[in-house]
């Protein structure tokens, strides 16, 4: 799909946010494409909001208790992002699985990132279980998010080997390393390229019409 220029980006956190000033700082120059208008979080008092707030970039929280189920706090969120208008929303460490409501609304625009090469190792402990399984390469996957867990369709992968002596936090510091410039490049390459989906591929560049 064509991408305005500068595309509009949401980005969500729940934490750190070291991705999001990744994108912060690629941002910056214009030739990159693309500007943050807004970061939600799930939770206050967290880096990644202060990140964005030093930036100057308008923030919001919506926390699931609440609202009085999932499926409500799900459609607040879709509604607070698509009050910015975004052409593609990102998750930068946002630790809630989207839900019915904001996929109808962000589906094929909202992506992910995995420290780990899908469809191997999904979930909530992909370097842990590299590590636990003996692989010698693991890395990190930025995906379109659909309705399961880690299983959409994928945009790029970066490969990180497996060190004889890598523990789970060695291994998963250099696994974020190559996230954060996957991450920053192909986000910059959707807005200035466009993308198009087809199926589970998911190639750079629009369509031609």
């Amino acid at each position: 799909m064509p991408i305005p220029t500068p595309a509009r980006l949401v980005v969500l956190v729940s934490g750190s946010g070291t991705n999001l000033q990744a994108l912060i700082d690629a941002t910056s120059d214009p030739a990159y494409g693309a500007r943050i208008v807004a970061v939600g979080a799930d939770r206050d008092g967290i880096e990644g909001l202060a990140r964005a707030e030093r930036a100057g970039i308008p923030t919001f929280v919506k926390k699931v208790g609440q609202f009085s189920s999932r499926e409500h706090w799900d459609r607040a969120m879709a509604d607070t992002v698509a009050g910015f208008e975004p052409d593609l929303v990102v998750s930068a460490g946002f630790m809630k699985l989207a839900g019915e409501s904001f996929l109808e609304r962000f589906g094929g625009r909202f992506v992910n990132t995995h420290p780990a090469l899908l469809p191997s190792f999904p979930g909530m402990h992909g370097a842990a279980d590299a590590l636990e399984h003996g692989v010698k390469v693991t890395g990190a996957t930025l995906f379109v998010v659909d309705a399961g867990v880690d299983t959409g369709p994928i945009l790029a992968q970066a490969v990180v080997p497996v060190e004889d002596d890598d523990t789970v936090e060695s291994l998963h510091e250099r696994i974020k390393v190559a996230e954060r410039e996957m991450l920053v490049e192909c986000v910059g390459r959707m807005a200035r390229e466009g993308y198009t989906i087809t199926g589970r591929k998911v190639r750079f560049g629009a369509p031609v019409h």
